[in-house]
């Protein structure tokens, strides 16, 4: 049975690139893989076929010699002096693939691995989150250990290379034709084997301590905000890069004010006079030791806002600064005297003389109220 020209196997042109080869077989080998087509009669066929394609095609001396002699030039069986010499179908997926499964061919040694993040959760009061503040804190955390240089060996001694995987730290599993890398199960990774482990860390490299950090929260973190320590985290394996710290901030609630991204809310009881007759009142800031004198217009409601601007919170991420609205809450008085009580309702009989002038809101309010029952009437 005569050969289909590599070419058209591989669905490309006969001047395409080393990249466009590489992509043409990625894609018709990932299409055409036995184990992606088990209910295939021919799948594997086919697979063979365009590993044999791109072996010859994407080798530049036995291409030449493809494109001279076509299929001569490179079957040995033919004569041909540039033999193609095909290797398991498994190892010529794994070349392209092996990335993707966590190995790869010609990447000899042990696999070197970055060390975990840790985090670590700061509660801070409002007070603290505005302004910042520099804090110390305690983590644990596994170091280097001090005796073995991390090499989990007793000093004087080196670890022995791995005899599962020849010091590769890794080693292939074949399934069918499926052939993958994975870590060696003997050694972890390391290629090395420890026949006499450091007495301080029991051959792990590394010991468990605590240790002190200085983390400076810069003023206007919110709650969920985080804090980044580069390389504060766990140490890597075989050389690896140490992992990071995040300290995440979480903000109490305060008693007075709550806050809404860099603006700030508190209620402000005021009384009945003050909020009859108009008057100040005095607001506490938070940053700063002294109170603001709020002005109370006369006739002021329950519920009416003031905004004080630029007292709320100065963004960490901006040059701006929040407001402190406030809100005024008008003060019922209680356990009054007989004597207040009398002038209360003394004065209050003076107001229904000409309640529509007093109390607008109230007015206003009855007439809705008729108005809803005249409609359930109709």
């Amino acid at each position: 049975m005569s050969k289909r020209d590599y070419y058209e196997v591989l669905g490309v042109d006969r001047n395409a690139s080393e990249g466009d080869l590489k992509k043409a077989y990625r894609r018709m080998a990932m299409k055409y893989h036995p184990d992606r087509n088990p209910d295939s009669d021919d799948a594997e066929e086919k697979f063979k076929e365009l590993k044999e394609a791109y072996e010859v095609l994407g080798d530049t001396q036995k291409r030449a010699a493809y494109d001279q002699f076509g299929h001569a030039g490179v079957d040995p069986s033919m004569g041909g002096g540039h033999g193609a010499g095909f290797g398991g179908v498994g190892d010529a997926f794994d070349e392209f693939f092996g990335d993707i499964f966590g190995g790869g061919r010609g990447r000899g040694g042990p696999q070197v691995y970055r060390g975990s993040d840790l985090a670590y959760r700061m509660e801070l009061t409002l007070e603290e989150a505005i302004s910042g503040i520099t804090r110390e804190i305690r983590i644990p955390a596994m170091e280097i250990c001090g005796k073995c240089s991390g090499t989990g060996a007793k000093p004087g001694t080196t670890p022995a290379t791995c005899n599962t995987c020849a010091g590769a730290g890794k080693v292939r599993m074949q399934q069918g034709f499926f052939s993958v890398a994975q870590a060696c199960p003997t050694c972890h990774g390391s290629g090395k084997e420890i026949k006499n482990p450091c007495a301080a860390c029991h051959g792990a490299g590394k010991i468990k301590k605590e240790k002190t950090l200085s983390v400076k929260i810069p003023g206007g973190v919110d709650t969920g905000d985080r804090i980044r320590l580069s390389g504060e985290g766990e140490p890597g394996e075989n050389g690896g890069p140490s992992g990071d710290l995040f300290v995440e901030v979480s903000v109490r609630e305060h008693a007075i004010f709550k806050r809404d991204g860099d603006d700030l809310y508190c209620e402000i009881p005021v009384s009945m006079v003050t909020a009859t007759l108009g008057g100040e009142v005095d607001v506490p800031c938070l940053g700063n030791s002294q109170c603001v004198k709020l002005k109370i217009p006369a006739e002021s409601q329950t519920g009416k806002l003031f905004r004080l601007r630029g007292k709320g919170v100065k963004s960490v991420r901006s040059s701006g600064t929040g407001d402190l609205l406030c809100r005024m809450i008008v003060e019922t008085p209680i356990k009054l005297s007989s004597k207040q009580k009398e002038l209360l309702q003394e004065f209050g009989e003076s107001l229904d003389e000409k309640r529509e002038r007093h109390s607008p809101h109230h007015t206003s309010w009855l007439d809705k109220v008729k108005g809803f029952f005249e409609d359930l009437a109709e």
